[in-house]
């Protein structure tokens, strides 16, 4: 029986990849961010946080 999880040398897999860690370019996960980042996140949110539940709770007049 032949094993067919076998490629020739020099065959691209699919499973070669690789990561420059030299690159300027990260991703999200991988990048460092400041106190004052997190700050500006949570006032975006809650921002977004009353107008999603202000606008409707002042329509229905409560």
């Amino acid at each position: 029986m032949a094993d067919d999880t076998e490629t020739p040398e020099g065959d691209d897999t699919g499973a070669d990849v690789g990561h420059d860690l030299d690159a300027e370019r990260t991703t999200a996960p991988m990048s460092d961010y400041s106190s004052r980042a997190v700050l500006i996140g949570l006032v975006v949110a809650l921002v977004g946080a009353a107008i999603a539940f202000g606008i409707p709770l002042l329509a229905v007049g409560i």
